[in-house]
């Protein structure tokens, strides 16, 4: 409970599907696991979207705009959509069903251009560490949505794990901050301000 009537800070939880999420890509992307995980990649996404959805609804629901819109749309794209689309195209390889995937680049070139434009608002109002989550998903998602459209090709798949991993290993910082900082009323592990004043 948060000590003031209201609800209890959800974000760690979504910050660790967060994680999950970047933690997986980046092992499809940078070729360390192969493609015949894909399935259970999208049981993983669709499993971080009931979390990144609760959060989302609780975050809106207390005021936070920024963060509540983020995981909504978070957990509708890039882990439902996401999650169920990974077993689609699997099943659609292993059958030979013929799929324009381009398309998916389009969506996710809507996502790049609203999380760069929201960014601002992360600089303005979110500690340091969730403001480098969200510069490092930045560039991450333009490389994922650049190559799914065929604009990039996929010998860039690496560069945007890296900035995955990276957003997942920050990820999990901020969550354990949020939850030891708030367990022991104090700040065991430093989380510095926003970046803009």
């Amino acid at each position: 409970m948060s000590g003031n009537g209201g609800w209890a800070n959800p974000a760690p939880a979504g910050l660790v599907a967060l994680a999950i999420a970047c933690f997986v890509f980046y092992a499809v992307l940078s070729g360390t696991v192969d493609h015949s995980c894909i399935p259970l990649m999208g049981i993983w996404l669709l499993g971080g979207f009931v979390v990144q959805f609760t959060v989302a609804v609780i975050e809106l629901r207390e005021g936070a705009t920024t963060g509540g819109n983020v995981f909504l749309f978070f957990s509708a794209f890039f882990m439902f959509v996401g999650g169920f689309e990974f077993m689609l195209k699997y099943f659609a390889a292993v059958n030979g069903w013929a799929m324009d995937a381009h398309i998916d680049g389009w969506a996710w070139l809507v996502l790049w251009l609203s999380l760069i434009l929201w960014t601002p608002a992360y600089l303005k109002q979110s500690p340091l560490v969730m403001s480098l989550i969200v510069l490092l998903l930045d560039v991450a998602v333009f490389f994922v949505a650049f190559m799914d459209i065929g604009w990039l090709g996929h010998s860039y798949a690496p560069v945007a794990a890296i900035f995955l991993l990276a957003s997942g290993v920050l990820a999990i910082y901020l969550a354990a901050a949020i939850i030891l900082n708030t367990a022991f009323g104090r700040a065991v592990l430093p989380l510095p301000g926003p970046i803009l004043k």
